[in-house]
């Protein structure tokens, strides 16, 4: 076994390793007394922990912490959808917007599905319709007998689990299961892009299919004051501590600076949004 070898092809792949694990003096280091101290048949074993010290995995605590997370997300989406379908008749126009509703809430009935079965055991309790307030209190009143109502509100919930995901993706870094997330997380996008565009078709001026800047600069775009925890943060124009907005003596704006990055929320915001949304017994 030639591990300087190793070694090197390994660089080649990825030239950050040395800093992951160590610098690269310190690196040989700890391989000549891993080769003073064990047997050559045991070296695959010693290279395993050392490199889970460079390319550590989340614990299994902690990546099913994310999976319930999204998956309580997801329940609330599914039962926000079908209950228009199935509960609420004339709500939803038939023709395009019952199709593309309906494809929606059969989407996120996927996304429960697939985060039960990876949760297996360790999967939080069902969550059903009843357990839900989709009114928020009385803040959405007429979310499921006025159909613009209805779009506005299913436009946040969206926009949510998109910056919801974004915001959990670090925990997941290293574990197989952030590509799962990731392919949800992008999904969940073009959800929110149609139901956007819906609701432009209905009357919301100015709406585009991305998160842009509303009325005065302020981070949320959609007019609904209700909803202003969705948007935190997305007026940033600083990303990775370079101005976006006339970059380089170009005439970006701030509007253009701002609707080309998304944000991401923290679970604990997450968790405030959807709370308003869930019953006593049930939050999150």
């Amino acid at each position: 076994m030639n591990i300087l070898s190793i070694l090197d092809e390994i660089e080649k792949v990825d030239g950050e390793i040395y800093e992951r694990i160590n610098p690269r003096r310190k690196a040989m280091q700890d391989f000549f007394h891993i080769g003073k101290k064990i047997s050559l048949a045991a070296m695959p074993l010693a290279l395993g922990s050392l490199f889970n010290k460079a390319y550590g995995q989340a614990t299994p605590t902690a990546v099913n912490e994310v999976l319930n997370f999204a998956l309580t997300l997801e329940y609330l989406e599914y039962h926000f959808y079908n209950h228009a379908l199935v509960a609420a008749p004339g709500l939803i126009p038939a023709g395009a917007p019952t199709a593309a509703i309906t494809t929606i809430r059969d989407h996120e009935k996927a996304h429960v599905d697939l985060l039960k079965g990876a949760l297996g055991s360790a999967a939080r309790t069902p969550l059903e319709y009843a357990n839900f307030d989709f009114t928020a209190g009385g803040t959405f009143s007429t979310v499921y007998s006025d159909y613009v109502t209805f779009l506005k509100v299913a436009t946040a919930f969206e926009d949510t689990g998109v910056r919801a995901y974004k915001g959990q993706a670090p925990v997941l870094k290293g574990n197989a299961v952030l590509t799962t997330a990731l392919q949800i997380h992008s999904v969940e996008a073009r959800h929110a892009s149609h139901l956007r565009q819906m609701l432009a078709a209905n009357g919301a001026t100015g709406l585009k299919p991305w998160i842009s800047l509303g009325a005065g600069g302020v981070s949320n775009d959609t007019g609904i004051a209700a909803v202003d925890p969705v948007y935190a943060r997305e007026n940033t124009t600083l990303q990775a501590g370079v101005e976006i907005m006339g970059i380089n003596g170009t005439a970006v704006t701030k509007a253009a600076a701002a609707e080309s990055f998304d944000e991401f929320l923290t679970k604990a915001e997450v968790v405030t949004i959807a709370n308003l949304f869930l019953k006593t017994g049930f939050k999150l």
